[in-house]
């Protein structure tokens, strides 16, 4: 697997600067626009649960969930970017996700923060 597949988040080619952090040195929050999310949920393929059932028997990574869920994270945050840029942020504080079980039937995730417009100081 590559770095490509278990891991991810914004370039600097976003636009908008997401961070997990309440500030960032040498900017200081110029306007709170609020709440952003960004949600999705995913099913798994059923090639995917055998192989995980399988692979749970003997231990180890289960590297097709590893990659379903990076993809699923990097939808959530790619949503809550561009709902950030269209209420007129250029970066997102305390960003969060929260990974739950939707009915059985897949993962939703949710990635959340605060909005806001940020000034060089």
């Amino acid at each position: 697997m590559s770095i490509d597949d278990y891991g991810g988040g914004p370039g600097p080619e976003a636009g908008v600067l997401v961070v997990t952090t309440n500030d960032v040195p040498g900017h200081r929050v110029q306007e709170v626009i609020g709440e952003v999310f960004g949600l999705t949920v995913r099913s798994r393929h059923l090639g995917s649960q055998i192989g995980a059932g399988l692979k749970s028997m003997i231990g180890g990574e289960l590297k097709g969930l590893t990659k379903t869920l990076v993809q699923t994270r990097n939808q959530a945050m790619e949503r809550l970017i561009e709902q950030a840029r269209a209420r007129g942020a250029n970066a997102v504080l305390m960003m969060r996700f929260d990974v739950t079980d939707a009915s059985d039937v897949g993962t939703e995730v949710c990635a959340y923060g605060t909005a806001v417009v940020l000034a060089k100081e």
